[in-house]
């Protein structure tokens, strides 16, 4: 059995900044799976390839920061 190797990414902290009124469903399934809740919620999530093409899809609503780690 093959060992999966481990990569350590950096982490982020993704904020909605727009509220999801008048929004298209697609784009309230991927604030809701960023976990993002309400307007001005936070969520620290690593920057893997799969969280970042979920924020490019509604980047006009998030604010995106490093994170220290």
């Amino acid at each position: 059995m093959a060992v999966k190797k481990t990569e350590s990414f950096p982490k982020v902290r993704i904020r909605l900044v727009k509220s999801l009124v008048g929004r298209t469903e697609t784009q309230r399934a991927v604030v809701r799976g960023l976990g993002l809740h309400k307007l001005n919620s936070s969520v620290i999530r690593e920057k893997r390839p799969e969280i970042m093409g979920m924020v490019r899809k509604i980047d006009f609503m998030l604010e995106v920061t490093e994170v220290e780690q």
